[in-house]
C-alpha cells in the first residue's frame, strides 16, 4: 500500500472548515486515500444506486439520519446536495463533511456557488516520486516517468496490463464521463484530439491549427481542452509577463499532466522505446514540471507557475512566482548539462533581475554552471518536496 502525503493537509483543513472537497482525476486514488485517512467515517458512493436513492429522494432527512463525519464520493453526480449541505452547516454548524469528485466545471461551479466560504479544496494527484521512491516497483525515477502516476498503471505487473488499463481508462472517460459533462463529441474525434495534443505536448498552444485538422472551430477545440484541463488531464501553463522591454510570447503551453497517459497516446510501450523516442525530451519536461508543481503545492500554497519566452526565442521551461520572488527552472534530459544549455535561463535571470536559477536533469550530482545557475539532479530533489521550497 502506498502511503499518500496528504493526511496532514486534510486534517488541517478539517479543523478549519465544516467541509473539505477533494478533487483529482478519476482513478488517482481519492477513494482509497480518504477511506484510509478517515476510517471511522460514514462512506457513501453516489454512483451506487443504494447510496444515492435515499439521498436524492429526501436529502435533508437522509443527512439528518447520517449525522456528522460523512464522505460523499463522486459528489458531482448529485449537485442538489450542495445547497442542502449549506443549509445544514449554517443552521446547525454540523460537519465535518468530505466531498470527493473529478473536477468538472459543473462540480466546481456548484460548489463555489453553494458552499462558498464553507469548504476548502484539496487537490489529489496521481502518485508522486516522494510517495513511491522506496517501493519495489519504482526501480528509479524512470519507472514513474514511463508508467505515470495513476495507481493501477504504476503498480501493474507488466507493460501489457498497463496498456490495457490505460485503454480502458481513456474509453471510460470518452464514452461515459464526457457525455455526463454535457460534451457532445464523437469518441473517434475526441481520441484524435487527445492524440494530437500528445504530439504537441509542451508546444505553444495553437487552437486554430488543431481545429483545422479536426474540421471544427477553434472555439470548440478550446472548450474541449477546457474540459481536459478541469479534469486534471492536461495543463495549460501561461507565459510570465513582466514590465520588461522585450516582447514576450503571450500564448500558453499545453502539457499532459500524467506521462503514462502521454506515452499511451504516443505509442511508447517500453522504457527502451522511450529512451530513443523523439518526444522523450518534452515528455521529461512535462513529468518534472508536474512533480515540481506538486511539491510547491505542498510547501508554498498560493504560488503561480509560468513559462518564460521571448519573441526572439529565449526560453525557460518553468518560472515559479512566489509573490516576493521568482524561481526559474530549465529542464534538460542530459546526463551532464553544460553552461551553454542554460543560455535561456541566464537571459531570463538577467531580464527579471534574479540571482539564482536551476537546471533540473536526470543525473546524480549538484554542481554550478556559473552565472548563479545550479544543475540539480531530479531524483533527490523530487524525493524531498521540502527541498524545493528552500530553493
Amino acid at each position: 500500500m502506498v502511503e499518500r502525503r496528504y493526511r496532514a493537509p486534510l486534517r488541517r483543513l478539517l479543523r478549519r472548515f465544516p467541509a473539505v472537497t477533494v478533487l483529482g482525476p478519476r482513478q488517482c486514488g481519492k477513494t482509497t486515500f480518504i477511506r484510509q485517512a478517515l476510517p471511522g467515517w460514514t462512506y457513501l458512493d453516489l454512483e451506487r444506486p443504494s447510496d444515492v436513492a435515499p439521498l436524492a429522494a429526501d436529502p435533508e432527512a437522509r443527512l439528518a439520519d447520517l449525522g456528522n463525519r460523512v464522505i460523499f464520493d463522486e459528489a458531482q453526480r448529485l449537485p442538489e446536495l450542495f445547497s442542502v449541505l449549506r443549509g445544514i452547516i449554517d443552521r446547525a454548524r454540523c460537519g465535518p463533511f468530505v466531498l470527493l469528485g473529478s473536477a468538472s466545471p459543473r462540480l466546481v461551479r456548484e460548489i463555489s456557488e453553494s458552499l462558498a466560504g464553507r469548504t476548502a479544496f484539496l487537490d489529489l494527484t496521481p502518485f508522486r516520486w516522494d510517495e513511491v521512491q522506496t517501493r519495489r516497483e519504482a526501480r528509479g525515477l524512470t519507472a514513474l516517468w514511463f508508467r505515470g502516476g495513476f495507481p493501477r498503471a504504476f503498480l501493474e505487473a507488466n507493460d501489457r496490463r498497463r496498456r490495457d488499463w490505460l485503454e480502458a481508462y481513456t474509453r471510460a472517460f470518452i464514452e461515459r464521463d464526457l457525455p455526463a459533462l454535457g460534451i457532445d463529441i464523437s469518441p473517434a474525434q475526441m481520441r484524435t484530439l487527445w492524440t494530437m495534443l500528445a504530439h504537441s505536448n509542451g508546444a505553444i498552444w495553437n487552437a486554430s491549427q488543431l481545429a483545422a485538422s479536426l474540421g471544427i472551430s477553434y472555439h470548440t477545440v478550446n472548450r474541449y481542452v477546457d474540459i481536459l484541463e478541469h479534469t486534471f488531464l492536461v495543463r495549460r501553463l501561461p507565459p510570465f509577463v513582466a514590465n520588461v522591454g522585450k516582447r514576450l510570447v503571450k500564448s500558453p503551453k499545453v502539457y499532459f499532466r500524467d506521462t503514462g497517459l502521454l506515452h499511451y497516446f504516443l505509442g511508447i510501450d517500453s522504457v527502451d522505446r522511450l529512451a530513443v523516442h523523439p518526444a522523450r525530451g518534452t515528455s521529461w519536461e512535462a513529468f518534472v514540471i508536474d512533480q515540481l508543481l506538486s511539491a510547491f503545492e505542498q510547501t508554498a500554497p498560493g504560488y503561480r507557475p509560468y513559462f518564460w519566452r521571448t519573441a526572439q526565442g529565449d526560453e525557460v521551461d518553468l518560472v515559479i512566482d512566489l509573490g516576493s520572488r521568482q524561481v526559474p527552472f530549465e529542464i534538460k534530459l542530459h546526463s551532464a548539462p553544460r553552461t551553454d544549455e542554460a543560455r535561456g535561463l541566464i537571459r531570463c535571470m538577467e531580464t527579471l533581475r534574479l540571482t539564482r536559477g536551476y537546471l533540473v536533469y536526470p543525473g546524480r550530482e549538484r554542481y554550478s554552471l556559473g552565472h548563479g545557475v545550479s544543475a540539480l539532479p531530479a531524483e533527490p530533489l523530487l524525493a524531498r518536496p521540502q527541498l524545493v521550497a528552500r530553493l
